[in-house]
């Protein structure tokens, strides 16, 4: 928060300026140090128009990302905890993101604990980030959990950004290939139609259709983009539904090549976020509940939820799974046994996450190389029908003048 502040020196001088700190307290805790002493100091109202903007802007996982690791490096070097939110809270350019800082460091400064403190902001710092500093507060050693935190989120964030790096190209290719399609349809075949008519001849088939095509969707392309954006938003809020995400989520799985790609990353991240609870020092059940708010697809929350509650009652973690080997393979179970035989469960599973990664990094790797050829020969077939649909017809009238 931002202060405008009016102040006497230590000589009797007035001084006046503007200043940021989490709180009007903190604010006039600042000017003492600096020898001033407040006579006026008054909170600046932001704009509510920017300030509308930020909140709908959100904080990205990035910030999130960066945020825990400079601040498990500054506990890490013995800063107080709220003086090191604030000083994040400084560098922070994002306001709505720093404004949350500020309160969450004044939170601490009126006794409250750093887990309390950001669970009042769950769209930010998740039920996992949560638990895993509730831990590091009961041992002592939160700088050392913030650590792991931070390495597990920034794991997280590099298979996201492959991902979308992965996607790019494809997408621009597609896109071009819209595009396209869209401009000959809608402004070149109708233009050419009447030069192909003026022969009187009957048309060939394929001409017919693309000429038929392009008169639906010049005619009716405001209905047809209505109709998409309809069925877009539609799509969107059944997803939403409880029971919309596990269609979803169920047909998501049983795609034939993105299927078990899925399925390597949620097991991965299934296998890492329990493996660094239970690392952390939780409990097994509540590390499961933890892990399937996190897991992200609904069909595998609802497979370590049943764990969880076949764990309670006394059953093997691994035999739990078992159950599942159209969702969990054999390895995985296997690898679970050993660990729990072993009494390594956590290491065990840092295994299974390091195999699961190799896995994911060759098909993000593949996946441009993949879906290249395939758009580009899409685009190409494209562009070669449409050809056809008119150089055919002007191949037959040049014939028929000669």
């Amino acid at each position: 928060m931002k202060f405008n502040y009016q102040a006497r020196t230590k000589d009797g001088s007035i001084e006046s300026g503007t200043i940021e700190a989490s709180s009007q307290k903190a604010a006039v805790d600042v000017l003492h140090q600096n020898g001033l002493f407040p006579t006026s100091i008054k909170e600046v109202s932001p704009n509510k128009i920017i300030q509308k903007i930020n909140v709908l802007a959100g904080t990205s996982f990035k910030e999130v990302v960066v945020f825990s690791r400079e601040l498990a490096t500054m506990l890490d070097s013995k800063v107080p905890l709220a003086e090191a939110l604030d000083s994040l809270a400084d560098q922070t350019k994002n306001q709505n993101f720093q404004e949350q800082i500020y309160r969450i460091a004044t939170s601490i400064r009126e006794g409250s604990t750093f887990s309390k403190a950001i669970s009042a902001y769950p769209k930010i710092f998740s039920n996992f980030f949560v638990n895993m500093v509730k831990s590091g507060e009961a041992s002592g050693n939160l700088s050392d959990v913030l650590d792991r935190v931070s390495s597990h989120l920034e794991k997280d964030y590099e298979l996201k950004s492959k991902m979308a790096g992965a996607m790019i190209y494809p997408a621009i290719v597609l896109f071009v290939f819209v595009v396209i399609f869209a401009v000959i349809m809608i402004y070149v075949i109708p233009n050419l139609t009447a030069v192909l008519k003026v022969s009187g001849r009957e048309l060939p088939a394929i001409t017919q259709s693309v000429i038929s095509t392009s008169n639906f969707l010049k005619q009716w392309w405001i209905a047809i983009l209505g109709l998409l954006i309809f069925s877009v938003f539609s799509f969107a809020r059944y997803n939403k539904t409880e029971n919309g995400k596990r269609v979803v989520d169920g047909l998501l799985l049983k795609l034939p090549v993105l299927g078990p790609f899925l399925k390597n990353i949620y097991l991965a991240r299934f296998a890492e976020n329990f493996s660094v609870l239970i690392t952390a020092g939780i409990p097994i059940a509540q590390a499961l509940d933890i892990s399937a708010d996190v897991i992200g697809n609904s069909i595998y929350r609802d497979i370590i939820l049943d764990s969880r509650a076949r764990v309670v009652k006394g059953e093997p973690f691994s035999s739990t799974l078992d159950r599942y080997p159209e969702q969990v393979p054999a390895l995985f179970v296997q690898m679970a046994s050993v660990g729990e035989r072993t009494g390594r469960i956590s290491t065990t599973l840092m295994n299974i996450v390091r195999f699961y990664q190799r896995e994911i990094d060759i098909f993000v790797g593949n996946l441009s190389n993949i879906l290249e050829p395939i758009l580009i020969i899409g685009l190409a077939g494209m562009v070669a029908f449409l050809m056809a649909a008119v150089v055919l017809p002007l191949y037959q009238m040049n014939s028929n003048l000669n």
